[in-house]
C-alpha cells in the first residue's frame, strides 16, 4: 500500500452509509449561510454510484414541481451528515440515466422486499416442526 492510498484510507468515514442503486434516500446536508448551519433533507431515487474510498460519490435524482433535478454528493464528506433508505428498489441496471427521459409512473422504481437472514434461520426451524409431528 503506498503513501496515496494510506491517506486517502485514512479520510474515509468509519460509518460509511449503506445503500444500493435504485433506493429511495433521505440525504441529510449541511448547509452553511453566513455564520449559521442548518440541515437540509435532499430525498430521491439513487441513480448512480461511481468512485472508490474516499472520492466515492452518489447521484441522487428527484421531480421537483415537474422538473428533474440530480444532485452528486460525495459519500464520505462531511457536509454528508446521514443518509436514511426509504425504501428500497429493485433494478438490474448498475446506473439509472433512463430514468431521465420517463415521466409520471414510468419513472418510478419497482420496490424490493426486504429479504435479511431469515432464510438460512427458517431453514432449520422447519425441520424441527417436522420432527415434532412425526
Amino acid at each position: 500500500m503506498n503513501q496515496l492510498e494510506r491517506i486517502q484510507r485514512s479520510l474515509t468515514k468509519k460509518s460509511a452509509p449503506r445503500f444500493e442503486i435504485g433506493d429511495t434516500v433521505r440525504v441529510h446536508v449541511k448547509v452553511v449561510e453566513g455564520e449559521k448551519e442548518r440541515i437540509q433533507v435532499y430525498e430521491g431515487t439513487v441513480i448512480a454510484r461511481k468512485g472508490s474510498l474516499n472520492t466515492e460519490t452518489f447521484t441522487v435524482r428527484k421531480l421537483s414541481y415537474g422538473v428533474g433535478v440530480e444532485r452528486i454528493f460525495p459519500v464520505h464528506s462531511p457536509i454528508v451528515s446521514k443518509v436514511d433508505v426509504v425504501r428500497q428498489g429493485r433494478v438490474r441496471r448498475a446506473k439509472l440515466y433512463y430514468l431521465r427521459g420517463k415521466k409520471g409512473r414510468f419513472a418510478k422504481v419497482e420496490e424490493r422486499e426486504f429479504i435479511g437472514e431469515s432464510k438460512s434461520s427458517a431453514q432449520p426451524a422447519a425441520s424441527e416442526e417436522k420432527a415434532v409431528t412425526a
